[in-house]
Formats: C-alpha cells, structure tokens, sequence
C-alpha cells in the first residue's frame, strides 16, 4: 500500500542555483511629478503644530510659532510669532501674527505685524494688513491690501538754535518749498 520512493525519483537540485533575474520597470513616456511639501521658512524648536484632523472652535493665541494644518473657526492672535496654514488648513478667523504664511484656506482678515505670504495653493477672501506682501502666481485672493510703513525710530531731538535754520529748495515749478523744520517752526 505504501510506496516507497525510490533513488531515482529524488528531487533535482543543481549545485549552482542562479538567483532570480531582476524586475525592470517598462519605460514610461511622462515624468513623474514631485509634491512640494511646504516647509517652515524658520525651523525652530518651538514650532507647534495642529494637524488636519483638529478643529478647534474659539479663540487661538500662543507665545510661540505655529504651524496650522487642521481647521479653525474664531480668532487667531500670535502677535510676536509665526503662522504657517498648511495645504489642509482651513480658517474661518481673523489673524494677527508677526509673519503670515497661507498655503489652505483662509475666510477671514489677515493682520501680519512683518510680512503676509500667499502661497499658489493659497485660497484666501478677506483683507489683508502688513508691511511686505507676496503673493506667487496661482494664489487666489479677495479682498483688499494696505501696505503699511516700516516704522522708524524717533530722531533725536535739535538743539533750540538748530531748529530755527530754514533753507528753502526750489520744486519743479521753480518756486521755493520750505524745510520741514520751516514747517514745524510756523506751527
């Protein structure tokens, strides 16, 4: 009833196997596209981060910079640090920071202390506060800019006999323009 295996029928093994021909991929006619992955502009250590399942209903304010990939619905205040919306990041608040970075969406008006940058994924429909703007190619925006001027220190203060100096300056018409110090010494 059993059978026995016999020398002849043993499993043929060579000495020398050959290992397995290596895969190549077929030829393709396009060139695969990159993500670009936003990247934070100043990495620090202290950069926190809300991810893209997050909601946060209220109000956002911090003492360090932030980077917001999840969803926001009130007011965001980080006055002396930065804020990176993320492509996921969806806002529907008014925002102050210091620097101001949007690749998602944003409803709301934004208030940046030093710079507002929108990226070409931006979406953003509000208003817009800051010193220096860029907005790339693709961005969509609705709203309206004020650029505001950089502020510059005070000048010190002219001695009494300083101020009294008046030159006058001919403009393009040809009649003489007072100083400003003319100006302030009428006042």
């Amino acid at each position: 009833m059993w059978k026995s295996r016999r020398e002849d029928e043993k499993p043929s093994t060579s000495p020398n196997p050959q290992p397995p021909a290596p895969v190549v991929p077929a030829p393709t006619s396009y060139e695969p596209r990159t993500v670009e992955t936003p990247k934070m502009d100043h990495y620090r250590a202290d950069v926190a981060h809300i991810g893209k399942s997050v909601i946060i209903k209220g109000e956002l304010s911090g003492s360090e910079d932030l980077f917001l990939d999840g969803e926001v619905e009130g007011n965001i205040d980080l006055r002396n640090h930065n804020l990176v919306i993320g492509p996921n990041g969806r806002v529907r608040a008014n925002v102050h920071a210091k620097d101001i970075v949007v690749h998602g969406k944003v409803d709301g008006n934004l208030n940046g202390v030093d710079k507002v940058e929108l990226k070409k994924s931006a979406v953003l429909n509000g208003d817009i506060s800051t010193q220096r703007i860029v907005i790339e190619d693709g961005a969509f925006f609705k709203g309206s800019i004020d650029i505001r001027k950089v502020e510059t220190k005070a000048e010190p203060a002219r001695p009494a006999a300083a101020q009294s100096v008046v030159t006058y300056t001919s403009s393009a018409a040809g009649a003489p323009v007072a100083s400003a110090a003319a100006a302030a010494e009428k006042k």
